[in-house]
């Protein structure tokens, strides 16, 4: 046999043995357990035993059955321990004998009570039965509330921002529940509860506490909390941050959003001053949901604000960027040119230069790939054509430009911040190339007589080592061979099977169009690209530089 604790809205709780196998639970004379609850229904759940145990069922109530915070949608079983809850009602299940508790699970002795703030959002709007209300009292009070909600609708509708807002919230729960001091408590983007806006009035001008035992009911469980006596509530027995400034009675709503639980409002008073009830904990509910919505609209709007910023500043990123990307290269007898860049991500972490040095005597080509993406490596990449400038026009070889720039960029970088990059310098008059590859994809080298020569690694990645040193070598192009630099972003582009492009498909497009201007190649190249990626996005930037040389 099982005992029933019952903790009513109204009067005394009281206790009923569970003696026979079915017992209906309502607010009519006729229920087995009958409640004096006027948001209850009249033959609201049925208590019946089965093989194994007993059961719980609604009967199609109108504010639903929970059996430990859990709507019971189908036969529930419930055993010694567990609480039910219908509208503001608390039911403990027992053993027979079981000692009566002064406190939870419901408001005995004028303690407390939690309930789903669903269920509370949908008693507040729910109209009273005339039968429930013949003088009309419930209906005054129902038509008062939904006066105050639309009035702060109104309040709460214009352009506004997040600290304003917050405070116009308050404004309204001290123009409406009277409290001694109300919090607005807000969760962080790592789930972290903190203050957002707290006032007292009068002498109250401490701060208020932040329970966690208070959170962890209405924040983490969704529950409105109303306590009568904190004192006399052993479900607070440990929230000794709010005894000891004072508070004994308080009512709580969670900032509830279809996105999530935002936060809670809390108002609170000395026993002495304002015992908060039932219904102020409805109109609470009923300000959070309001104040969770406008909440939720004004952290969008700055979101969308933020999104409009750094989209600002990406632009300008790339502007600069673009600025320091040649948009001419020389022109040299007997060669042609070729340099561009495809940003994956508004700017690109990819650089490369091609640049004249000793009057004319050598052309300087360069390529780099910065580690990451997005403003961050844009940074990095402007950092190394800072380094690499003077050396090159000061007529370094290869390997003396990237021993300098890589030594300096490991000192003031972090050390997981590296970049690849090749650097070629052409004599036009001898067709002699000296290169040095610091870790960077192989460049191509398409000879006219249809082989194919890579130039090789020659050295870590700029930044990478302490101490780094860089070896060069030497090759000659011939009349009608290209040569093709690139970065990785180009090779390992990926279809939707994860198949990259490679770089034999490259090799094999460039020998295609071999006879073609090569601003036809680089074309060609996108095209074929995006043939191949079929919607896939770039994972990377892409940069391609070739050198011909026509006679």
């Amino acid at each position: 046999m099982l005992q029933l604790q019952v903790s009513p809205p109204l009067g005394d709780p009281f206790e009923v043995a569970v003696d026979r196998d079915v017992m209906v639970i309502g607010r009519s004379l006729s229920s087995e357990v009958a409640i004096n609850d006027r948001f209850l229904s009249r033959h609201h759940a049925r208590l019946r035993r089965t093989g194994e145990g007993w059961v719980i069922e609604d009967l199609g109530s109108r504010n639903g059955t929970f059996v430990n915070g859990a709507r019971v949608d189908s036969p529930t079983t419930v055993r010694p321990g567990d609480i039910i809850t219908m509208s503001a009602s608390v039911i403990r299940v027992t053993e027979p004998g079981a000692r009566s508790l002064p406190g939870p699970p419901g408001r005995p002795s004028e303690a407390s009570f939690l309930r789903p703030a669903s269920e509370l959002l949908s008693v507040s709007t729910a109209l009273p039965s005339p039968l429930d209300d013949p003088t009309g009292a419930s209906l005054r009070r129902q038509a008062q509330r939904l006066r105050i909600l639309n009035e702060v609708h109104q309040a709460l509708a214009g352009s506004i921002e997040l600290d304003e807002l917050l405070d116009l919230i308050l404004d309204r729960v001290f123009d409406h529940l009277r409290p001694e001091k109300a919090a607005i408590y807000l969760a962080a983007a790592g789930g972290e509860i903190f203050l957002a806006v707290q006032r007292p009035v009068g002498l109250a001008d401490d701060e208020f506490r932040l329970s966690t035992s208070l959170c962890r009911e209405v924040v983490d469980k969704g529950m409105a909390a109303l306590v009568h006596d904190l004192e006399a509530d052993v479900r607070f027995a440990e929230a000794a941050s709010l005894l000891d400034s004072g508070v004994r009675s308080l009512a709580a709503a969670p900032l509830t959003h279809p996105a999530g639980t935002l936060g809670m409002i809390v108002v609170s008073s000395s026993a002495r001053r304002r015992v908060f009830s039932e219904e102020d904990l409805e109109l609470l509910t009923s300000l959070a949901s309001v104040a969770a919505l406008r909440i939720r609209n004004v952290a969008l709007a700055e979101e969308a604000a933020e999104r409009r910023r750094l989209q600002e500043e990406v632009a300008l990123a790339r502007q600069i960027q673009m600025s320091l990307i040649p948009d001419r290269l020389p022109e040299l007898r007997g060669w042609e040119l070729y340099g561009g860049n495809q940003p994956s991500r508004g700017v690109s972490g990819d650089y490369f230069e091609v640049i004249e040095r000793l009057d004319g005597r050598e052309c300087v080509l360069l390529i780099a790939d910065v580690s990451g993406k997005g403003i961050a490596a844009s940074l990095l990449t402007a950092y190394i054509e800072a380094l690499s400038t003077a050396p090159i026009e000061d007529g370094l070889s290869p390997e003396e430009v990237f021993t300098r720039v890589s030594r300096r960029l490991y000192r003031r970088t972090p050390h997981e911040r590296f970049a690849t990059a090749l650097l070629a310098a052409l004599d036009p008059l001898t067709a002699a190339i000296r290169f040095a590859n610091a870790g960077h994809n192989p460049a191509l080298l398409l000879r006219a007589d249809g082989a194919t020569e890579q130039l090789a690694s020659t050295g870590v990645p700029l930044g990478l080592l302490p101490n780094a040193d860089y070896a060069s070598h030497e090759i000659e192009m011939r009349p009608g061979d290209l040569l093709v630099l690139y970065t990785d972003g180009i090779v390992e582009a990926t279809d939707p099977d994860d198949q990259e492009f490679d770089v034999s498909r490259l090799e094999a497009l460039c020998r295609r169009h071999a006879g073609q201007p090569l601003a036809a190649v680089a074309e060609a190249l996108e095209r074929e690209l995006a043939q191949f990626v079929r919607g896939v996005p770039y994972a990377d930037d892409r940069t391609l530089v070739m050198l011909r040389r026509s006679h």
